[in-house]
């Protein structure tokens, strides 16, 4: 008897079952770890009229400190005329919230996400898209004030505070919003919003992504990435961690492996590279290095895995040193092409290089936190062609200051 030949459709059911699983596994794969910015209906682009591709950097808003005092609710009062002074003078194309946008420690509602839609509400009601990236403070837990348990006792606390327009929060808790619970809402609620939450692997790590900037000549050509690393604090270690820089290196060499497009960094925590190349004394900034305030050292990440080597020795077009004056720490042979943004020291605003980068502070934005200096905004202004990155300091009565050219 000749041997049966399976049928037909026997054979058509093990395909369809492969083809199956093949598209699970790949659907997983991109929702984990995706090796390309994930498609937007609105693609960040440059403008046709070839004008710059301008950024405003809100660093260090803390909104909803001390929230049950008058003192809190006058500060909020205040990062929104920054935020709105900034928005005005420059009208930017696009806006980054650079962590600590509240104060979670402070924060005794059970939804934080209000006081976090409140940060966001002066730049949607522009009609701007923005990004987010966490700091340490952002979902802490809250710290009960020791004056609390004094003679006077705990204070009538009124969840949500009256300085937050919102409803739907009645109840006073105080366990915080985690970070995945304040990154779902803000994606859930805000078409604006091109924040993404990150590959599940590198939890407790949340806001880690990548988006492009498109030529206004074509959406699928690349310009410029940015890059958005959650640096830690509040509910684990203030940290770039090792699994996060695998990624960072993954994601790079993926979509621009020969490092021909430019990259910038953006994170809340200032790595340990910054104390390395930090003017020396405070108080005063000299070149290479831009800056007007230095008033504080650097309170960097508590630990550095592998990141700043991989960003220095990447270095996105590598040219020949021509026209600035490097300072010690800095390769001979490079001019700093790729720059990264960090917020955290509220004394800080300068630049400076380092390697094949520089290592840039925004400004402290938020009448919130520590620090009575005047507030402002770093501005970044790329332009398309040609290719180039220049950035200054906008300040809340108008004032500009501290241009620097970080590229060739």
């Amino acid at each position: 008897m000749g041997r049966a030949h399976p049928s037909i459709a026997f054979l058509l059911l093990l395909f369809f079952c492969f083809l199956v699983s093949t598209l699970v596994a790949l659907s997983d794969s991109r929702r984990q770890d995706p090796l390309l910015p994930l498609p937007n209906a609105n693609p960040l682009r440059f403008s046709a009229d070839g004008s710059p591709f301008k950024i405003a950097l809100f660093a260090d808003l803390h909104y909803g400190e001390n929230a049950w005092t008058d003192w809190g609710p006058a500060q909020d009062d205040g990062s929104d005329r920054v935020m709105s002074a900034v928005l005005d003078a420059e009208d930017p194309d696009f806006v980054i919230y650079l962590g600590d946008v509240i104060t979670a420690n402070n924060l005794p509602i059970t939804n934080a996400s209000l006081y976090w839609d409140r940060a966001l509400s002066l730049t949607r009601n522009k009609g701007k898209p923005w990004s987010t990236v966490f700091g340490n403070h952002d979902d802490a837990l809250f710290e009960w004030p020791s004056e609390w348990f004094s003679a006077t006792g705990i204070p009538q606390v009124n969840c949500p505070s009256a300085n937050v327009p919102f409803s739907g929060d009645t109840d006073c808790s105080f366990k915080g919003t985690t970070r995945i619970d304040l990154i779902s809402t803000e994606i859930k609620n805000n078409v604006l919003s091109r924040t993404t939450r990150g590959p599940n692997t590198l939890w407790p790590s949340v806001s880690n992504y990548v988006l492009q900037v498109s030529s206004y000549k074509d959406p699928m050509l690349p310009v410029v990435f940015f890059y958005f690393l959650d640096s830690g604090g509040g509910s684990y270690p203030e940290v770039v961690s090792k699994a996060q820089a695998k990624w960072f290196q993954r994601q790079s060499q993926g979509i621009n492996p020969n490092a021909s497009i430019p990259e910038v960094i953006f994170w809340h925590i200032p790595s340990r590279a910054y104390q390395k190349v930090a003017p020396v004394p405070t108080t005063q900034i000299h070149t290479p290095c831009v800056g007007s305030i230095n008033k504080e050292k650097v309170a960097p990440q508590v630990s550095e895995w592998g990141i700043m080597d991989i960003l220095a020795s990447r270095a996105s077009v590598k040219v020949p040193k021509h026209h600035i004056h490097l300072s010690s720490g800095v390769d001979d042979d490079l001019e700093p092409r790729v720059a990264v943004f960090a917020g955290h020291n509220h004394g800080l605003d300068w630049c400076c290089p380092y390697k094949s980068l520089w290592l840039c502070f925004a400004r402290h934005t938020g009448y919130g936190g520590y620090g009575n200096w005047p507030r402002g905004s770093r501005i970044i202004s790329i332009d398309e062609q040609p290719f180039s990155i220049t950035s200054w300091i906008r300040m809340e009565d108008g004032t500009e200051h501290s241009h620097v050219v970080l590229t060739p």
